[in-house]
């Protein structure tokens, strides 16, 4: 708080003031007795000067109180404004929103394995966000490696993507053991999406072509758990236990 609208400001401008007030009284009423001042025509010049000090006297004191006063009244003011004009906090409800989803990730010895990625897309099959791909793929292994994470690499449109839209999602091969990945609610550009149904992938390569993908449905705006649906692809099931099951949790 500025020293001009604290309370103690005020309260020394109210001494001040009672200061002046007593001590220019004090000149009125005993400049009388001073030794100079026994005859009548000094004496009353004394108490002209001193009735001046007097209201000097009170004039500041007043003045100085009554800005005091304004300025911390304004002060407040400006708070109260400030406050008034503040964003309100966000709802329980924006809060809520989104999904989390998780499973177990078992990691494979070996090449051409342990990539996946995770994303959303709208009920009619458009592309939402990506929340986490294996840096490998999606810096360019893809290129390289065409059988790995080939539905993502076409739904995202990953060849059309930027380096700073991919490193936003790209991460480390994680170590094994249960993995989450969480939905805020918003799409690639960071935007809020509208309540509704949204559906969930995860795909992982498994081992050269063969992967598998999970599918799940949820409700964005609603409360509830879904488990998702695998599909195999490729004739080699020895690495199906790479990842999985999936639970998405909205």
């Amino acid at each position: 708080m500025p020293p001009s609208r604290h309370p103690q400001f005020i309260l020394g401008n109210i001494f001040y003031l009672r200061h002046g007030l007593v001590s220019a009284t004090f000149s009125v009423r005993h400049c009388g007795r001073l030794p100079f001042a026994r005859d009548s025509a000094t004496m009353l010049g004394m108490k002209r000067v001193a009735s001046r000090i007097l209201f000097l006297a009170l004039l500041a004191g007043v003045g100085s109180a009554i800005f005091a006063v304004a300025v911390n009244a304004r002060g407040a003011g400006s708070a109260a404004m400030a406050a008034g004009n503040a964003a309100p906090p966000e709802s329980r409800q924006d809060a809520d929103r989104g999904a989390e989803v998780s499973f177990d990730f078992a990691r494979r010895g070996g090449s051409a394995s342990n990539q996946f990625a995770v994303w959303i897309e709208d009920a009619g099959g458009r592309y939402v966000r990506t929340l986490y791909a294996t840096q490998w793929t999606a810096r360019g292994g893809w290129r390289r490696r065409e059988m790995s994470l080939p539905l993502w690499v076409g739904q995202s449109g990953l060849a059309g993507r930027s380096r700073a839209h991919v490193d936003a999602f790209a991460g480390a091969t994680p170590r094994a053991g249960p993995v989450r990945f969480a939905w805020d609610g918003r799409d690639y550009a960071g935007q809020a999406v509208p309540a509704g149904e949204y559906r969930v992938f995860v795909e992982g390569s498994l081992r050269w072509e063969n992967r598998v993908l999970y599918t799940a449905a949820i409700m964005l705006g609603e409360a509830g758990q879904a488990s998702a649906a695998a599909e195999f692809f490729g004739p080699d099931v020895g690495d199906r236990g790479m990842l999985g099951p999936v639970t998405v949790t909205f």
